[in-house]
């Protein structure tokens, strides 16, 4: 396991990471508390994974309680990111909550503290190191107390290094532009970006790259969900409560035909360790964050990082690729999210259009 540091920090990670959603939600299958642990355990021992991804929602402070069973008395040996927003205390709005419908949210300094300080007591911890607004929206991007809270509580020790998570959706551009222009300090992003979906991901690290000079990026929905994986087929059927089951039928069976263009990247590794190189190609992506359900995808995973790096000409074929949708004639992607520049002054209402929860 190759590592890397959050930039003008001592806050050093595993070059894959594990995002702790996979474990704590049931969106990818039940398990034990007593799985996740062992699963966690086997994370960092076996692989040398470092970096731990929660949010006080997943399971309503569940995935923060798997990681300090995991990891309690080696607190030092881990790097544990959270995210606040979610007003998960509202027992109404949780008890109303659907599938992975979002919650209300509370972003006002009283609340983030509050927020804050639970988060601490369940990841039995007296600081958090990567701390994230969970899927910011223009409103938040522009409320300056927000973020000097955040400022605030990195002062006081509470939290080392400070940013934002967008989403639910791929999307989201001109917030995360917005932010690194207000909010130049901001230590950290987390989005969505993959080899098959580059928009608005490499936007996001452009901005970043002009206004934001010390902002690295975790990424998440690495593979497509799940299509660089390279499991699936023709015949592939998800299951019911899998939201890819939603899907039009063209979006695997052309998703399929772009990934067989990249079979030219799997010759020294599996497609999905080629799809984890694609994104540790570029230097302000700290750590990565696949979907891990099982033993098997965590050696894969982890092993990425050993991999030899992609060559400059695998990266020029991929460019010239995406630059052609890979070959497949089809609709253009719909987003979530301000994907055009708002007028000065608007209040930043999203433009929805339609896109999918690819946590």
């Amino acid at each position: 396991m190759r590592y890397r540091t959050f930039p003008g920090t001592d806050v050093t990670v595993s070059e894959v990471g594990f995002g702790t959603w996979t474990l704590a939600t049931g969106w990818w299958g039940e398990k034990t508390d007593d799985e996740a642990v062992a699963m966690l355990r086997r994370a960092h021992a076996e692989c040398g994974i470092t970096f731990f991804d929660a949010a006080d929602a997943y399971g309503n402070g569940r995935a923060e309680r798997q990681l300090a069973a995991a990891f309690r008395g080696r607190r030092h040996e881990v790097v544990y990111a959270t995210k606040v927003g979610y007003d998960i205390y509202d027992e109404a709005a949780a008890r109303a909550r659907r599938g992975q419908s979002e919650l209300p949210m509370r972003t006002d300094p009283a609340s983030i503290r509050f927020a804050v300080d639970r988060c601490l007591e369940r990841l039995e911890t007296d600081y958090i190191d990567l701390l994230q607004i969970h899927n910011a929206k223009m409103e938040h991007v522009r409320d300056a107390a927000l973020w000097d809270t955040l400022r605030d509580l990195q002062r006081e020790g509470k939290i080392r290094v400070w940013g934002a998570a967008f989403g639910p959706a791929i999307g989201w551009l001109y917030e995360a532009v917005e932010l690194c222009e207000r909010e130049p300090d901001v230590g950290a992003i987390q989005m969505i970006w993959s080899i098959l979906e580059q928009h608005p991901g490499t936007a996001m690290i452009e901005a970043a790259r002009r206004h934001a000079p010390r902002c690295g990026f975790t990424i998440r929905v690495t593979h497509a969900s799940g299509m660089l994986e390279g499991k699936y087929t023709e015949d592939t059927v998800f299951p019911p409560n899998d939201h890819r089951r939603h899907r039009p039928r063209s979006w695997l069976i052309n998703g399929l035909q772009k990934i067989r263009t990249l079979d030219f990247l799997t010759t020294r590794m599996t497609l999905g360790q080629a799809a984890l190189k694609w994104l540790l190609a570029e230097p302000r992506v700290i750590t990565t964050l696949p979907n891990i359900y099982d033993a098997d995808q965590l050696r894969e995973f982890a092993d990425a990082s050993d991999c030899p790096d992609l060559t400059p000409e695998q990266m020029a074929t991929v460019a010239a690729l995406a630059a052609t949708n890979f070959g497949v004639d089809e609709p253009a992607m719909a987003y979530k999210g301000t994907m055009t520049p708002p007028a000065a002054g608007a209040a930043g209402a999203a433009a929805d259009g339609g896109g999918e929860v690819r946590a």
